[in-house]
């Protein structure tokens, strides 16, 4: 059996969707029409639990985060965000410590910038965030361990070349397994990857999409999805 992985760099947008995190109304009404002026779509997120399940459903191409948030620290939304999610957090917060921006970055935010802010200094750096993803982030186009292929760009998936019908999210679940092959995905990132925080704790319900999906699969293709006891599944993919 052997494996491989195609790629090419992730093709470049014309629109950037920019998730906006902020419980001030009046940043919103500021930013937005800014940032949509400029060229971006913008979604908008008033909590950290509304920011999370928003990644997870629609993955931003860039996190604008401030960090005093009313059900969550923005730090804690950051590192939450990050067990499953690559998207850029670019921070904005009146909060002006040294010691809170080294946290954010140590964290994996890609910039920390202090309210108040010069509208065109934000928008630079949006650009700069952007632009480095961009010329730094290649996406799997193909996956191949026969029987099983996986194309992600065009979300198709084939065993012994033939098309397999899955649902929504049962793709969703295959498409982060192909993205992390070999690698162990726990049940809670799994989770809320695919249906949101507030499901971390489903398992069972997990386990029963994961049924699903190597019943579809056929055997052998259903096979490479492997169970680690007690912690979520493997992809596995020999050559990889």
């Amino acid at each position: 059996m052997t494996a491989s992985l195609s790629s090419a760099p992730a093709a470049i947008l014309n629109q950037a969707l920019i998730l906006l995190v902020d419980d001030e109304p009046q940043i919103h009404r500021f930013l937005r029409p800014t940032l949509e002026a400029a060229g971006y779509e913008v979604m908008r997120a008033d909590t950290g639990e509304q920011a999370l399940r928003t990644v997870a459903n629609r993955p931003p191409s860039l996190v604008l985060l401030d960090l005093g948030l009313p059900d969550f620290d923005g730090q804690d939304v950051l590192r939450r965000l990050r067990s499953f999610a690559a998207v850029p957090v670019i921070v904005l917060s009146a909060r002006d410590r040294v010691e809170e921006k080294i946290r954010a970055l140590d964290q994996g935010a890609s910039d920390y910038i202090e309210k108040p802010f010069d509208m065109g200094e934000l928008l630079a750096r949006v650009r700069s965030v952007l632009r480095q993803g961009r010329q730094g982030q290649e996406m799997t186009v193909l996956f191949s361990c026969p029987p099983l292929e996986v194309d992600l760009g065009r979300r198709l998936v084939r065993v012994d070349g033939e098309i397999v019908a899955l649902t929504r999210r049962e793709y969703d679940l295959l498409a982060l397994l192909v993205r992390n092959a070999n690698r162990v995905i726990t049940h809670r990132q799994l989770l809320t990857a695919v249906w949101g925080p507030a499901h971390a704790a489903d398992i069972q319900y997990l386990r029963v999409y994961i049924g699903h999906l190597r019943q579809k699969l056929g055997a052998e293709a259903g096979a490479l999805i492997t169970t680690e006891s007690g912690i979520g599944y493997r992809l596995l993919s020999p050559a990889v």
